[in-house]
């Protein structure tokens, strides 16, 4: 039981950890607001993590799991091909920041341009989850191309690192510029033109 309950209050830290990154970043987020908002004494926090950068790291994992699982559900299902498996994952995307008002962004993406060159721990769970990421895309694309919807003149994995450093350079104009035009034209520019046969 005790057990259960640290595992709980572990996943709650993570949930804030997420929440607070996005809003405030790493620098601005000291550890007393989230054990505040989890209602856990101090001293407690490294029951749970050796270190705010073991945090940082584990947050950063914990935050690309449901992108992770969400794009292998629509890859995954018998209804759709490939691409359009791809472009509904991302038209679902480009909706969510929208209805956020263009806030947050991507938090790997806030996090590479905070911390990614000044904590190692940090800068290889981004690294990690970039590349679980654009693997998976790597794998969308790959089956695209086999269906015969996705050019073959260039390799899948060259299409999905192209997509997601455009997707996440999209994100940061699109926040600058209060505007989902960044993202949608992205996708489309990729997705409808550039990667198609």
């Amino acid at each position: 039981m005790a057990t259960l309950a640290k595992q709980i209050k572990r996943e709650q830290l993570l949930d804030q950890g997420v929440s607070l990154l996005m809003e405030q970043g790493y620098h601005g987020t000291g550890l007393k607001k989230i054990l505040d908002t989890v209602q856990i004494p101090k001293g407690s926090f490294y029951n749970y993590f050796g270190s705010k950068e073991a945090f940082g790291a584990e947050v950063v994992n914990h935050y690309i799991e449901p992108f992770i699982n969400h794009l292998a559900g629509h890859l995954n299902n018998p209804n759709l091909d490939a691409l359009s498996a791809l472009r509904l994952y991302f038209a679902e995307l480009i909706a969510e920041l929208e209805q956020g008002d263009f806030k947050g962004g991507c938090l790997l993406g806030n996090l590479m341009g905070e911390i990614g060159d000044t904590s190692d721990v940090c800068r290889i769970a981004l690294k990690t989850a970039v590349q679980r990421y654009r693997d998976l895309l790597e794998v969308g694309l790959a089956k695209a191309q086999q269906q015969g919807s996705v050019r073959t003149d260039r390799s899948a994995r060259r299409m999905a690192d192209l997509l997601a450093n455009s997707w996440q350079g999209a994100l940061l104009r699109m926040k600058i510029e209060q505007s989902i035009a960044p993202v949608k034209e992205c996708i489309e520019d990729l997705l409808d033109d550039y990667f198609t046969v």
